[in-house]
């Protein structure tokens, strides 16, 4: 079931399910709609008082949003901007051959791909080179950051998400990084090893989550505003989340 309301002076829209546990806010870009998805037995009044509780968050968060730079939809042209570890990169594309290759000069990254390659197909490419830029950096992160905190992985993989930085199965001890972190400064990398590392001792966001956190990696605030202020991707809406909330105390 869904409907929408003004709360706080901001239209909500309220989903509710029958398998949710617990309640959770997103903000959505790129226009920072926000949606709650609760309980189907959730209280109504609870709803609208918790969002209330959380509206100076959810203000600032949308505000951050729609004021941050983002790129315009890459077409993998020459000409374009192109980040590695945070450094912009102008793009040369030079159309020869049948194979794609991609070497990066100190001011920019060179991609030779077949004469009648699409945009999809250098895209992939560009995906396949930043894994490959990523799992090279990764290892030496893991061992930084599995040697600050005790704590061990089994297995780290690598996906591009839309949702999050990274995710943590508890269960199995299993770590995804997302791909898009190779277009960021390695200290947000590490930031979120230690994130995802620290889930293994605190399931949840609590306040002793975010003091292991400060504990582990003292700047970690640093390098989670060099997350926020980066040029972000291009996004269609709908795309992607980059705020959730979530509410555990029932």
């Amino acid at each position: 079931m869904c409907n929408e309301e003004i709360i706080g002076g901001l239209p909500i829209e309220i989903i509710k399910k029958k398998n949710l546990k617990n309640l959770y806010i997103r903000v959505n870009p790129p226009e920072g709609n926000v949606t709650v998805s609760t309980p189907s037995d959730y209280p109504d009044e609870e709803i609208r008082l918790f969002i209330l509780k959380k509206m100076p968050e959810i203000t600032k968060v949308r505000d951050r949003m729609l004021s941050q730079a983002r790129q315009t939809e890459r077409e993998y042209v020459s000409g374009e901007s192109h980040y590695l570890w945070g450094k912009p990169y102008r793009l040369q594309v030079v159309y020869e051959g049948i194979k794609y290759e991609i070497s990066k000069l100190p001011n920019k990254i060179i991609l030779t791909a077949p004469e009648r390659s699409t945009k999809e197909s250098r895209e992939r490419a560009f995906n396949e080179w930043y894994r490959e830029e990523l799992k090279r950096v990764l290892d030496g992160v893991v061992t930084r950051c599995e040697a600050k905190t005790n704590l061990h992985a089994n297995e780290y993989k690598i996906k591009n998400m839309k949702t999050k930085w990274g995710t943590c199965n508890i269960d199995k001890k299993r770590i995804w990084i997302n791909l898009q972190l190779a277009k960021k400064p390695i200290e947000c990398l590490e930031y979120v090893v230690i994130h995802e590392l620290v889930h293994l001792l605190e399931k949840n966001h609590t306040h002793r989550f975010n003091s292991l956190v400060e504990e582990f990696y003292p700047t970690w605030k640093e390098a989670k505003k060099l997350l926020s202020e980066l040029p972000l991707d291009h996004i269609e809406k709908g795309e992607q989340v980059d705020y959730e909330e979530e509410d555990n105390s029932k």
